[in-house]
Parts: C-alpha cells; sequence; structure tokens
C-alpha cells in the first residue's frame, strides 16, 4: 500500500492510500496509520502532495556506502555514525527546496532510503528489526557543506537542517510491498542528468542492523525517520564541484517506492 498525506480538492488535510488505478486520487484512511486505521469507502481528489509523515525524530546515517566513504576520503565506519536532521527542515514532494538568502552557499543532493519506524523499538536484536519497519520512501539529505564541513567545525546538523533540507516522499510504501530492501535502485537526477546511480546492497550497514543499533542508544518511537545514508556522486566531490542552484530540478528514485522531485529555489527577501 502507497500511504499519502495530501491536500484535496476541498482544502482538507487527509491520510490516504494512493490509488494506482485512479491516478490523482485517494482512498481516505481513518485512525493512526501506526495503530488501528481503516480505509473507508470514500475517494479524494489529491489537490497537493504533503510530506507522507511528519517525524517524530528525523536519524540519519553517514558514510554508509563505500564508494561514498571514498570519494570522500573518509575511513569506513565500524559502527553506523548518526547525526540528527531538525524536523522542522522537512519538507514533502514537488515543493520546493529553499536556497536561504544569507546563506550557505554550498548546498548539496543527497539521494537517501528512509525508513519510517511503526511501533516502539528499544534495544533489539537484528533479527526482530523488520517487526518494527513500518515501511520506506525516497528521501534528499539535502547539505550545506560550507556549514556542514567549515563553518560548524566538522558538526552536521546545522548544515543539514536548513528549512526544506528534508524532502520525503512521494508516499510511504508498506514493508510488505518491498521484499528486500537491501537491494534496491537507487538514482539521484539533477535536470534530466544521473549524478548517483547505486543499489542498497552497496551499503555497508544493512537495515536490520542500522534500526538494531540505534535502538541500542534512543528509543526509536513510532513516525520515527531514518535515512540510511547516500552513494557516491554527490555534487561536492565532483569536477568541477556541482551545487544545486535557482532553478534546478532534482529527482530522487528509488526502485518499487518511486521518484520524489523538488525544484531549487532561492528565498525571497533579504
Amino acid at each position: 500500500m502507497k500511504i499519502i498525506r495530501f491536500i484535496s480538492e476541498q482544502g482538507e488535510m487527509l491520510c490516504g492510500a494512493y490509488s494506482s488505478d485512479h491516478p490523482g486520487s485517494a482512498i481516505i484512511m481513518g485512525g493512526d496509520i501506526f495503530g488501528d486505521y481503516t480505509l473507508t469507502k470514500k475517494q479524494a481528489t489529491v489537490e497537493k502532495l504533503l510530506p507522507p509523515i511528519v517525524p517524530v525524530n528525523i536519524l540519519a546515517m553517514g558514510i554508509n556506502y563505500k564508494k561514498h566513504g571514498d570519494e570522500t576520503a573518509m575511513s569506513y565506519p565500524d559502527q553506523p555514525i548518526l547525526f540528527i536532521k531538525a524536523t522542522s527542515s522537512l519538507t514533502g514532494p514537488v515543493s520546493p527546496i529553499i536556497l536561504p538568502t544569507a546563506g550557505p552557499a554550498l548546498v548539496d543532493y543527497e539521494a537517501e532510503l528512509a525508513v519510517v519506524i511503526g511501533k516502539t523499538a528499544k534495544n533489539i536484536r537484528s533479527d526482530e528489526a523488520m517487526d518494527y519497519i513500518f515501511g520506506y520512501t525516497c528521501a534528499n539529505d539535502v547539505s550545506a557543506r560550507d556549514w556542514q564541513l567549515e563553518k560548524q567545525k566538522g558538526q552536521w546538523a546545522r548544515g543539514k537542517s536548513f528549512d526544506t533540507f528534508c524532502p520525503l516522499g512521494p508516499w510511504i510504501v508498506t514493508k510488505d510491498e518491498i521484499g528486500n530492501p537491501d537491494d534496491l535502485a537507487i538514482r539521484a537526477i539533477l535536470n534530466g542528468r544521473v549524478v548517483q546511480e547505486s543499489r542498497t546492497s552497496e551499503m555497508i550497514f544493512d537495515i536490520r542492523t542500522i534500526v538494531s543499533n540505534l535502538s541500542r542508544s534512543m528509543t526509536l518511537l513510532p513516525g520515527t525517520v531514518i535515512l540510511t545514508g547516500t552513494p557516491d556522486g554527490v555534487g561536492f566531490t565532483c569536477q568541477p564541484p556541482l551545487f544545486l542552484k535557482d532553478g534546478d530540478i532534482i529527482n530522487v528514485e528509488i526502485e518499487k517506492i518511486g521518484t520524489l522531485s523538488n525544484r531549487v529555489m532561492k528565498e525571497e527577501g533579504e
């Protein structure tokens, strides 16, 4: 099932199951998607897609693809590297990525598979991890490289947390439709050009290991979103460097999930 949050033709904010048979419409859902929910018999026209979830936490993995470690000259970690993105960085499919007027100047794309936690997980084993996953979506871990690597002395959170720097979507695909999340094709496409292309099988730490490892240092609540790392091909390692600019279109495509598309825009005003 593909679960979306959206604005209807009547201006209502709703949750629904996206209808592949009737593109542009959804079956309205009632209740809590992480608890008791129902699929009603009502359909609604999708006027605007919203982020498919409002996360309680956005947790993210650094250097989780070997070739990305190679291109950044960073050694492979011996356990998952965690950083946190502010929940206020959330934005949805089709919504713009805003380049702040006050900086940063070097804004980069990062295509990532995002895991959505469905029930409370604490100190779980890796062989239990799939029981706690609700589904998956596409993410773009937009990153201000000048802030991440220089202005914040290597502390990543601020450079990763500007408003609109965490696009998610277009929907959550429930885990039953994905099968093996550790072998999905993933790409980033900038203005029609493929700039990142890999498979999640190239990750250093697989999904089960990531979820189990994080649960040992914090409680993973329902609605937690985990970004699982990006493959090689990010802009700041290109020659010459390739950064997002006003008017760009950046797409993240993941097999069995779909395409997350965002336009890049300058912030208005001074």
